[in-house]
């Protein structure tokens, strides 16, 4: 094989690989994935990229004075970690702790923050046109500045939660100032 033939295969595999690159990005770009997790009867779904590790539930050391939804702190390998109860925060019914009761390790923002949930369901790959815009709701009394969308898989609806926004608005400050 001449110089010039062995100059245009090793183009056009280069060009073959650049496109394959960019071909895989984007379809990085127009897909997201979730963990998708229960609260009672609906669904839910975090990036997968916040989250850090999953872990049976056990009972946190209590914060005097905390609000509710703050579970209290475990010790995560020299770590202190706030838990903070989802159900409690979004103010559905009385949680109860079983055996598929878990513990969601995020790294959000900085900081090591754990949420307790019913249960984790899946992780799952949802393309954009699969995701749609969080309704609109007349209520004042319902905030919905936590949700980012709702995902449709099969039948299946997944309310799909900022947890970035969650974990560092206003109720953030009250864990720093339960914890220190």
């Amino acid at each position: 094989m001449g110089r010039a033939a062995r100059w245009r295969r090793s183009n056009a595999t280069a060009v073959g690989h650049r496109c394959f690159r960019q071909g895989r990005r984007a379809r990085a770009e127009t897909a997201s994935e979730f963990l998708t997790f229960r609260l009672g009867p609906e669904n839910y779904g975090i990036e997968i990229l916040k989250v850090q590790e999953i872990r049976g539930y056990e009972s946190p050391t209590a914060i005097a004075n905390a609000p509710a939804f703050i579970k209290g702190v475990i010790n995560l390998r020299g770590v202190i970690v706030p838990i903070l109860d989802l159900r409690i925060k979004f103010q559905l019914q009385q949680a109860s702790y079983d055996e598929f009761t878990v513990v969601i390790i995020l790294n959000v923002a900085g900081r090591v923050v754990g949420v307790v949930v019913d249960a984790v369901s899946d992780v799952l790959t949802l393309a954009a046109d699969a995701i749609r815009a969080t309704p609109e709701f007349a209520s004042a009394t319902f905030d919905t500045k936590y949700i980012t969308g709702l995902g449709t898989v099969d039948d299946q609806m997944i309310i799909l939660l900022d947890i970035e926004k969650l974990m560092t608005g206003a109720d953030m400050a009250l864990v720093d100032g339960a914890i220190n």
